[in-house]
C-alpha cells in the first residue's frame, strides 16, 4: 500500500483533474505508440479479424487489471500494454509463426506471475536509492519535453498555439492548465480540421481465439526477449515511477496480476501489458490531483477508456490515431513537465549524491539501445554503478 493518508471526502472537483489525466495518458498511448501493434500484425500477415482481436485483448487486458489495481490499493496504477516488446515484435514476426508466437506470449506471461509470486522484483526495487530513482525517471521523461517544443520546427501554428495556452492556463488557472489545454487542443484541431475521420466507422470488436504452439525456437527467439524487454523498459521504470511520486506499494502483486492478465489475454493475440513509465507519470504527479491519496481515480479512469477501446476495436484506436502527431507529443510534453522538473529537483537535492544521479539522468536521457535492451535498463545501470563507485565504501581486508 502507499504511504500516502488518504481521504474519503470527495466533490466534484476531485474526479475532473484525474479523469482527464487519465485520458490524455490513453490518448498518448494509443496516438504515439499503437501504430506499432498495426505493423507487427502486418508483418505477421494477420487477417483484420485477428488484428482487431489484438486490439480487443491488448486493451481490455490493460483496462481490467489496472483498473482493479487502482481501485484494491488505491494507488493510481496504470497499466500499458509493452511498447518496447511491440516495437520487437515488428522483426521477431516476420519469421515466427503466429501460432507459436502466442505460446511464446504465454510462456513469457507465465514468467511474470512467477516473478510477482516470488518477491524478487520488490527486493530488487527497494535497493535502488532515491536520488538514482529520481534521475532516471527525469531522463527518461526529458524526450517528451524536448519534443513537445521541437514539433514547432514541423508544426509551429499548433505547437506555438499550445505551449501559448499553457502559460497563460499556468499563470491564471494553475490547477486547470492541463485540462484547459486537452479541450482547447481538440477544439482547434476540429476548427481547422486537422482531425482525419474519413473511413472510420463505429465496429465493435470481436476476440478470435488462436491456439497456441510451442517450439524451442519461439522460446529463445521471442518468449525470452519479450520477457526481458518488457522486465526492464517497463515494469522497473514503471514501478520508479511510482516510488518517485511517494507510493509505497508492493511491487509483486503488480506483476503477478498484470502477467497473469497477460496469460489469459495471449490466446486472443495480447503480445504483453505491464506496468506502464511513461504514461503514469502522467497520473502519478501533482497534475493529476493536488491532493496523492486521490490520484487512483486516473488509474480507474484510464481503466475505464481502454475497456472501452478494447470493445469498440480498431475504431477508437483509429480515432485516436488520426489526431496529429505533433499535437500527442506537445500534449504530453505539457502534461509531464511538473514531473520532469519535480524529479530533477528531487535528484539534485542532496549534494553527496548529486554527481550519480545526474549521472543517471544523462544516461537515461541519451537512450542507449544495446544488445537489444532500451535506454532505461541502461540508466538505471550507469547510475547505480556510478553511485557504488562514488558512495559505497571498499574495505581493505587485514
Amino acid at each position: 500500500m502507499s504511504s500516502t493518508t488518504y481521504s474519503s471526502s470527495f466533490s466534484w472537483r476531485d474526479w475532473v483533474h484525474p479523469i482527464v489525466a487519465g485520458l490524455i495518458s490513453v490518448l498518448v498511448n494509443y496516438g504515439g505508440t499503437f501504430i506499432l501493434v498495426f505493423q507487427a500484425a502486418k508483418v505477421a500477415g494477420l487477417s483484420p479479424a485477428l488484428t482487431a482481436s489484438w486490439v480487443w485483448s491488448v486493451s481490455i487486458g490493460v483496462g481490467v487489471t489496472g483498473l482493479v489495481l487502482s481501485w484494491r490499493t488505491k494507488v493510481p496504477v496504470i497499466t500499458a500494454w509493452s511498447t518496447p516488446a511491440a516495437a520487437f515484435l515488428v522483426t521477431a514476426l516476420a519469421t515466427t509463426p503466429y501460432e507459436q508466437a502466442v505460446g511464446a506470449y504465454m510462456i513469457s506471461a507465465l514468467l511474470f506471475v512467477l516473478l510477482g509470486l516470488s518477491g524478487w522484483f520488490e527486493r530488487l526495487i527497494r535497493w535502488i536509492p532515491p536520488g538514482i530513482a529520481a534521475g532516471l525517471l527525469a531522463g527518461i521523461l526529458l524526450q517528451f519535453g524536448i519534443k513537445a517544443f521541437g514539433g514547432m520546427s514541423v508544426d509551429p501554428w499548433l505547437v506555438g498555439t499550445l505551449i501559448v495556452a499553457y502559460i497563460v492556463l499556468k499563470r491564471f488557472t494553475a490547477r486547470y492548465a492541463v485540462v484547459g489545454l486537452l479541450v482547447l487542443g481538440l477544439a482547434l484541431l476540429f476548427v481547422l480540421d486537422r482531425v482525419e475521420l474519413q473511413g472510420v466507422s463505429l465496429q465493435f470488436a470481436a476476440p478470435v481465439f488462436t491456439m497456441p504452439a510451442f517450439s524451442l525456437n519461439a522460446l529463445l527467439s521471442v518468449a525470452l526477449p519479450l520477457f526481458l524487454i518488457t522486465l526492464t523498459g517497463q515494469y522497473m521504470p514503471g514501478m520508479l515511477v511510482l516510488r518517485n511520486d511517494g507510493y509505497h506499494t508492493n511491487a509483486s502483486p503488480i506483476v503477478s496480476v498484470t502477467g497473469l492478465g497477460s496469460l489469459v489475454m495471449a490466446p486472443f493475440g495480447s503480445h504483453a501489458f505491464n506496468l506502464a513509465a511513461i504514461t503514469a507519470a502522467i497520473c502519478t504527479g501533482p497534475e493529476a490531483h493536488e491532493d496523492p491519496s486521490k490520484r487512483w481515480i486516473a488509474g480507474v479512469a484510464a481503466g475505464v477508456f481502454y475497456i472501452a477501446v478494447g470493445v469498440f476495436g480498431v475504431t477508437l484506436a483509429a480515432v485516436f490515431m488520426a489526431l496529429p502527431a505533433t499535437f500527442i507529443t506537445t500534449l504530453a510534453g505539457l502534461a509531464l513537465l511538473g514531473t520532469i522538473g519535480g524529479s530533477l529537483a528531487s535528484a539534485l537535492a542532496e549534494a553527496k549524491t548529486r554527481e550519480a544521479s545526474l549521472i543517471t539522468f544523462l544516461a537515461a536521457a541519451a537512450n542507449i539501445q544495446f544488445l537489444g535492451i532500451g535506454g532505461a535498463f541502461w540508466g538505471l545501470v550507469i547510475g547505480l554503478c556510478a553511485h557504488v563507485a562514488l558512495h559505497v565504501p571498499f574495505t581493505r581486508r587485514r
